[in-house]
Parts: structure tokens; sequence; C-alpha cells
């Protein structure tokens, strides 16, 4: 085999295992010749000939066949000043333009800009402040994001958002990653996942480039590390980004976190880590309520509208996907979208009943599992009463506002009739039912001290 077969065979493999396993593990391969039956390769490092070997190497004797029948083997040697042998990048970078050319562009790919200073993550356009909805929920997080993305300083570092899946985390970590390269071309922005830093480390102490790993990440203006939590246990990685988070915070420079948790929640996190993350600004994206969720479903109708022309949406649609679909935004844009396409498809308008039609695993997915007794329990113990006495008939205001409390979050929470959260409630008729979820509604605007209420029972109820 000749070295110009050895670079076409490069691009077969390129094309099979993909940029990054490629550039990781083939590009390294020196083709030293064939001696009888066995292909000799010059690497580096006796772990990646390893890697290789077990990972890669029956797929190189593959291909190897179409250009010399005679090889049955592969053997690796490792280079004797493999340390001073500069890196073939210019080859690379070619067999990378070579492939990207002849590769079909994906319809939906995400357009990406500045991918030199996100390594390893490209941002996707859709997550910008632009297409970000605030609400209640959110605004917090939403304000702390937009201070961020100014650039300037600011009077918290980190700036650590956490919260469950599909409550924005990520969008507005690549907001502020677009609003930054638009207004401080200056800067250098590193946005990834705690996955791809912990790869990065391993990578840079497999290949003995620690040095180039830590000038990298000190060199940065702004660290943006998605999904933290993921660190958690791994002791080597958590030391390096400790010193990482040192340094860059002694340079004055802006370090923006996310988790799915509180700092102080997540296990397996070293307490001077779970420390230094506390000490910026913690910021809890709240699981979304009805009115957010309309107004996501909204502004998305906007956008379905340009893609299907003339469809028509029938009332009261969205206010059912926003009242059944609580769990997940991710879901419910998902379950937006299906629709849309569905109702293209068949050529009918979008009317309840083939929301229904075109959605019921998603809805019976996103039933509300919780009880009426789980309910009634937790409001008790919340208002340290006995039960017997929330259920029973006493009207004194100790016992009657915690009911209440209990009726709003049945009706809110389950799929029980008035009728039926009536009798649970002592044999109580339906229209005592409604006065107390009315009532609730009322203090809900006028009293903290009943919304924070609320908002602590319903999060208790759907953990």
């Amino acid at each position: 085999m000749t070295q110009e077969q050895w670079g076409k065979l490069q691009q077969n493999l390129l094309t099979t295992v993909g940029k990054n396993n490629y550039a990781t593990w083939i590009e390294p391969l020196e083709f030293l010749g064939i001696n009888e039956d066995v292909a000799i390769f010059e690497v580096p490092t006796s772990f990646l000939g390893n890697y290789v070997s077990q990972n890669f190497g029956d797929l190189i004797l593959h291909q190897m066949s179409e250009f010399a029948e005679r090889v049955r083997r592969i053997n690796f040697r490792v280079a004797a000043n493999s340390s001073q042998r500069p890196p073939r990048k210019a080859e690379t970078a070619k067999l990378l333009k070579e492939v990207q050319e002849d590769a079909p562009t994906p319809a939906a790919a995400p357009q990406t800009a500045r991918e030199d200073l996100v390594p390893g993550a490209p941002l996707d356009a859709r997550f910008t402040f632009d297409t970000f909805v605030v609400g209640k929920p959110n605004e917090l997080a939403h304000a702390a994001a937009r201070r961020v993305a100014e650039g300037g300083p600011v009077t918290f570092n980190p700036l650590f958002l956490y919260g469950g899946v599909g409550l924005g985390k990520t969008h507005l970590m690549h907001a502020i990653a677009w609003e930054l390269q638009t207004q401080r071309p200056d800067l250098n922005v590193v946005y990834l996942s705690a996955e791809q830093f912990m790869y990065r480390f391993v990578q840079a102490l497999r290949d003995r480039k620690m040095m180039d790993f830590k000038q990298l990440f000190r060199s940065v203006d702004v660290l943006m590390v998605d999904d933290v939590q993921f660190i958690a246990g791994k002791d080597s990685t958590q030391e390096e980004f400790f010193h990482t988070f040192n340094a860059l915070v002694d340079q004055n420079k802006q370090i923006i976190i996310s988790a799915d948790r509180a700092p102080g929640e997540i296990k397996d996190l070293e307490d001077r880590i779970k420390s230094r993350l506390q000490c910026g600004l913690v910021v809890d994206l709240h699981p979304t309520d009805y009115e957010l969720r309309l107004g996501i479903l909204q502004s998305k109708v906007e956008l379905h509208r340009a893609q299907y022309p003339g469809l028509e949406l029938a009332p009261g649609v969205l206010e059912f996907l926003a009242h059944r679909i609580s769990t997940n935004v991710r879901v419910l844009e998902g379950a937006l979208t299906r629709l849309f396409a569905f109702a293209s498809l068949v050529g009918r308008p979008i009317t309840m009943d083939l929301t229904q039609d075109c959605l019921a695993d998603v809805l019976r997915a996103s039933e509300r599992k919780i009880t009426v007794e789980e309910i009634q329990r937790k409001v008790s113990e919340h208002y340290n009463i006995r039960l017997s006495d929330m259920i029973g008939p006493k009207r004194v205001r100790s016992y009657a506002r915690p009911r209440q409390v209990a009726m709003y979050l049945c009706k809110q929470l389950t799929s029980r009739s008035l009728p039926e959260i009536g009798r649970r409630f002592g044999g109580r008729d339906h229209t005592t039912v409604m006065h107390g979820v009315k009532r609730i509604e009322e203090l809900r605007v006028q009293d903290g001290q009943i919304a924070e209420d609320l908002e602590m029972l319903r999060r208790a109820l759907e953990a």
C-alpha cells in the first residue's frame, strides 16, 4: 500500500467514524508500510495504539483489504520521539474540508458562528434572548443572564443557573454566548458541557498536553459550563475544574454555570467547589406556570404559521395544551410541532378533536398522577393541622384556609371534577369547592404568603 492509498483510506475512515473520532484516534496514526501480511503503524503512545486496535482494528483491516489483500493484521509501534513530531493538522483540515463538501447538508442543521471561540459546543441559532419567553418563574434568571451578556463588570461571579429539565437553562446559556459574541467580539467566550470539559481533560492527560489544556481554559474571558453536575464524583476532573475556576476568578473573568439542582444538593461534589459555586449569584428557574406555558405556545405559533400559511387554529387549543402538558417545555414545543405537521399532512384545521387524536400518547404521559389524598396530607403537614380537622366540618379560619388551599391544588393538579373533590372533603357540595378555589385565586394575587405557600406545596407535590 502506498502513502497515496493510505490517504484515500483515511478519507473513508473519516466518513465512517466521524470527524471527532478521526481527529482523536485515526489522525495520529503514521503509516510505515506492510511487512509480509502485517500493516505497521507508528503511534505517539501505547494507549492510543491499544485503543485503536480494540475499537477500530477490524474496520481498518477491512478497508485496507480493498488496497492490499495480503494484510492480515495490524501492528503498532510507539514513536521514540513522538512528543517532538508536529501534528499533521494541514492534512486533517484538508480531509475534513473534502468530506464536508461531499456530504449532504442536513435540512435543519443549526447555524453556528465563531466556532473558534466555542470549542466542541456549537451554539444553536434558535436559542437567543429574542426567542426566550419571560414569565414569573424565570424572570430573575433572565435578568441576570441579560446583565452578564452585556460583557461589562458584574457584581456576581459566578452566575449559577439551576432547574429541572426543559426549563430554559441551556437556552439562556446559548443566548448569553450569542449576545457576547455580537456585542463584545473582542472577548474569548468558551461554552461547553461539563462532559466536554471532562473529555478534554482526559485527552490532555493521555496526550501529555496538560499545559496546553491549562493555558486554554485560563486564557478565556468568559467560561460557560453546562450541566456541571456530571463532574460530581470525578475527583481529578473536579480538581482541575477547581483550579481553573480560581484562576479565572482571580483574573476577574466571568464564569457561568448551569446544573439540574442547587450547588449544595449535588451529590459527590467536593465541598470546596460547592462553596465556590455558592459565592456568586445562584438563581433557580422554577417550573413553568400556566401563563408562561401559554406565552411559549403563542410565540411558537407565530413561527409555525409562517411555515404552514393558511392553517386554521381553533380557539382554546393552546389553552388546552398549556393546561395539560405542564412538566416539560420541550415536550410542549414538540407537541405543537407535531400538531401543525399532522394537520398540514391531513389537510384539516387544528381543532380540539384533532388535537386529542394527534397527541393522545403525549396527553396520556402528561396526565397528572398526584392524588387528592396526597394533596390533603401535604397541606395538613404544611399548616401543622390534623388531616381530620381539615376535612371535617369545622369552619374556623385556622382550618378553613388550609382546606381552601387544598381544594385549589386539587383543582389545579388533578383531573378530578368539582363534585368529586367536594366528596373527598367531607361530602361538601361542588359550589363550596368553587367558592374555595375562587377565594384562593384572589388571595394568590393579594397575599404574598399565600402565593409562596402555593408555590412551595406545588413543587413539593410535583417533586
